[in-house]
């Protein structure tokens, strides 16, 4: 990739002055999380959430959306802090929904299976062991390989595969490559690893621009397999940095890196996360595009700062020792979560709630503007079960 610049923390002494989150601040966030995910499942029975709230209630689907993985991952979250088996025993029917889907190939053209299979089945075959389970993650790695792109290097994120307009992928698959890991550390072929780190590499090398910002889209030429132009789907323009896919960035970085025991997309993983601070505003919880600030008048997106959180956290144990940005990154991971557990949550657990409000799903189409969405509740209690005890990660 061509040189990336790496921008300098601004106004340093806030974030150093941050204190860490007490056990008290985890403890209260995980109540909420419970409280709201008790009320849901009452709400949800077997079913799942539509990705984002409308009017601050989920309307539920059956297993066919980008996002019902989140939901059961949720619930392994809550079996893991509490233990109870109600959680267990809903999260393995919704394996079965699952293991239906993938069987029958309902809803799966896109690149998302890694969202869809690493939070449910994935971490359901890792914590009881279920069979079904993971013959429903191994069968979901097999569909998103077909995905790949092998003259350009890359998984395609949707649309034919012989169709030049949807020759591209975007920053989110990063994400999405556990289940690819995972089926390769499962059957011993080299061929899922090897596509994950292909398609990571082609990721770096190309969304991401000079000055730290992403692309959100990337599109690669037909012709030659080599690098054509970036854009946008989600964020405000195609030169502006979409705010989740800036976080997902910072969180699929020091992923993909601790699966391939390489660190050397460090300092680009610094540019990224060090240009997201500079623009955090005085709540520290980013517009859903970083090009706006404080007194834009548009929506923050919530869930941007909590999958960025679990970057910053999955990150910290790769840095060297006498790294000096390291405790300002923690003053910022403490500062985002102490700001979403005391303003972005609500008393409010009414059925079909979300946890975490003031999120933004789709800003161009007007979806989840302002509202839940699934994804800003899991990884919010994500961060905070990474907080509250050694976490064996489902990525």
């Amino acid at each position: 990739m061509g040189h990336v610049n790496t921008e300098k923390i601004k106004d340093r002494e806030r974030w150093l002055s941050v204190e860490p989150l007490t056990k008290e601040e985890v403890d209260r966030g995980l109540e909420i999380c419970l409280k709201q995910i008790d009320a849901n499942m009452d709400a949800f029975g077997t079913r799942f959430p539509w990705s984002a709230t409308k009017g601050l209630q989920y309307p539920i689907i059956d297993c066919i959306e980008w996002t019902d993985g989140f939901w059961t991952g949720l619930l392994w979250l809550a079996y893991e802090v509490t233990g109870d088996e109600k959680y267990r025993e809903r999260a393995m029917e919704n394996v079965q929904s699952f293991k239906h889907r993938v069987e029958n190939r309902i809803e799966l053209d896109h690149h998302d299976l890694g969202f869809l299979y690493v939070p449910s089945c994935v971490a359901a075959y890792r914590l009881t062991g279920s069979d079904d389970a993971r013959t429903a993650a191994l069968l979901a790695a097999d569909k998103l390989m077909e995905r790949w792109q092998p003259k350009g290097k890359f998984l395609q994120a949707w649309g034919p595969m012989d169709s030049p307009e949807h020759y591209r992928f975007i920053i989110d698959c990063m994400l999405n490559l556990p289940i690819l890991y995972f089926a390769s550390e499962e059957t011993g072929d080299t061929r899922y690893r090897d596509v994950c780190r292909m398609h990571f590499d082609t990721t770096v090398d190309n969304i991401i621009r000079p000055d730290g910002s992403a692309y959100h889209t990337f599109y690669m030429n037909p012709e030659t397999g080599g690098p054509d132009h970036g854009a946008t789907r989600q964020g405000y323009s195609d030169d502006s940095a979409w705010a989740r896919g800036q976080a997902w960035g910072i969180y699929g970085i020091p992923l993909n890196m601790r699966h391939l025991n390489d660190r050397k997309y460090l300092e680009t993983w610094r540019a990224m996360a060090n240009y997201f601070v500079n623009r955090l505003p005085e709540d520290s919880i980013c517009y859903w595009d970083l090009i706006f600030g404080d007194g834009s008048g548009q929506s923050r997106d919530s869930s941007a700062a909590a999958a960025a959180a679990c970057g910053f956290m999955e990150v910290a144990p790769m840095l060297p020792v006498d790294d000096k940005d390291a405790p300002v990154y923690a003053g910022v991971t403490a500062q985002m979560m102490r700001t979403l557990i005391n303003s972005y949550t609500s008393e409010d657990h009414a059925p079909l709630r979300p946890i975490l409000y003031h999120g933004v799903y789709s800003w161009h189409s007007g979806k989840g503007v302002d509202e839940g969405n699934i994804w800003g509740d899991y990884y919010f209690m994500e961060a905070l079960v990474r907080s509250a005890k050694s976490w064996n990660p489902y990525w």
